[in-house]
């Protein structure tokens, strides 16, 4: 049985200090399911990308991990954005997590398996007279609102 839900792919880690300093990694587990992008440490420390804290994780299985997380250019079907990057220990898979995608702008098409833009990124009015109308009608609202309930 195959997983139909699931790809790889390969992506490309950039130091965010020094454009430039650019590592490719095959065979990475497309997870929307992992807040984060995991990269292995030596390959992060090979370009110098600096540990910046630490982070705890729940894994599948359910215990609690810790590791390293530091900054990074994650590059992944033509586009590229600064992300966080968890530095993996050599048992941890490759992950390109759902912080990444959504930075990247890109979904996942679970049909062709690959990587796909995902379009206009939603945003705000732009229109500075609507968003002031808008503000103010949520102003009323909540002052209504707490009225009516100091009232009762």
């Amino acid at each position: 049985m195959t997983d139909m839900g699931t790809f790889r792919t390969s992506i490309q880690i950039e130091n965010v200090a020094e454009r430039g300093r650019i590592a490719t990694l095959d065979d990475v587990l497309v997870d929307t399911g992992s807040e984060y992008t995991w990269v292995p440490r030596p390959l992060l420390e090979s370009l110098d990308v600096r540990a910046e804290r630490t982070q705890l994780f729940r894994v599948a299985d359910g215990r609690t991990i810790e590791r390293e997380l530091g900054f990074a250019v994650v590059h992944a079907a033509g586009v590229f954005a600064p992300d966080f990057v968890v530095f993996a220990d050599p048992t941890d898979m490759l992950l390109l997590g759902a912080r990444s995608l959504e930075g990247l702008n890109l979904r996942v098409d679970p049909v062709s398996k690959r990587l796909v833009d995902a379009g206009p990124v939603v945003t705000g009015v732009t229109d500075g007279a609507k968003a002031t109308v808008a503000l103010e009608d949520v102003r009323s609202s909540i002052a209504v609102h707490v009225t009516a309930r100091s009232a009762a």
